[in-house]
């Protein structure tokens, strides 16, 4: 069973299908502009369908993921060699060198227990004065895990005929859901077992994870428009932004 649901070249070669661009990538590329960024760091790019979009004259862009078949599909597409790719985790942002560092496609809810604790801190660390933290997470209080369970269904896919199966658990404790998935690519006679925990936080939670890793909130928006977040269970999205504690001019 995998604990990396993209480290197999099958599962990263349909990603872009099942997560195309959209609003979610144009407002990062919105805060990109907004900040004057010009060295960001896309922290879990993964194939770096929006990683390579944020590339540009004067900019300096990193893409970092721990699953290689996903960098490798990254490096390939157009436009990959305007970044830098690595492989790993958030341990490879270098201090005071970024102006953006952004976690998309709900990578920060991949983190738990105390590795997503240091990894706002590396993120602290990696922030110039000015520097800016977005991610997006999911509201707890939407109960999204409920509706992600499916049962057996077929599709064509980029690499031919795929049938899987989903299942999902209520969250622990913790906030931790499991979510396990049965992928049979028909045509390439291989059949990939993926087992993914995430972990849905309350907005108080992120908040007080964020301050402890030397971190504020700046805005935490409810959808890509840019709309507050209330804390409404109707809310299914909690987009944030934060900066450095001690950075007045943030």
């Amino acid at each position: 069973m995998s604990n990396l649901a993209y480290e197999d070249s099958l599962l990263a070669a349909i990603y872009d299908d099942d997560n195309p661009d959209g609003p979610d990538h144009e407002y990062f590329r919105e805060l990109a502009r907004d900040t004057a960024a010009t060295r960001i760091t896309d922290l879990g790019c993964g194939t770096g369908i929006l990683t390579v979009t944020l590339t540009g004259p004067g900019r300096v862009v990193v893409g970092i993921d721990p699953a290689a078949a996903m960098l490798e599909h990254a490096a390939a597409r157009p436009g990959g060699d305007a970044v830098e790719w690595r492989l790993g985790t958030s341990e490879l942002v270098e201090p005071d060198a970024c102006d953006l560092i952004v976690m998309s496609g709900n990578v920060a809810m991949h983190i738990l227990g105390d590795p997503w604790i240091a990894t706002l801190r590396d993120i602290s660390r990696g922030l110039r004065a000015g520097g800016v933290l977005a991610f997006e997470a999911r509201n707890p209080l939407a109960q999204a895990w409920k509706n992600w369970s499916s049962p057996t269904q077929t599709r064509t896919t980029a690499v031919g005929q795929l049938r899987e199966t989903t299942t999902v658990s209520d969250p622990d404790d913790e906030g931790i859901i499991t979510m396990d998935s049965v992928n049979e690519f028909l045509d390439a006679d291989e059949v990939i077992n993926v087992s993914q925990r995430l972990q849905f936080r309350t907005f108080d939670t992120l908040r007080d994870d964020l301050d402890a890793a030397g971190m504020r909130v700046r805005n935490v928006w409810q959808d890509w428009d840019r709309t507050p977040f209330t804390g409404s269970e109707s809310e299914p999205l909690m987009i944030v932004e934060a900066v450095n504690a001690d950075d007045p001019r943030a």
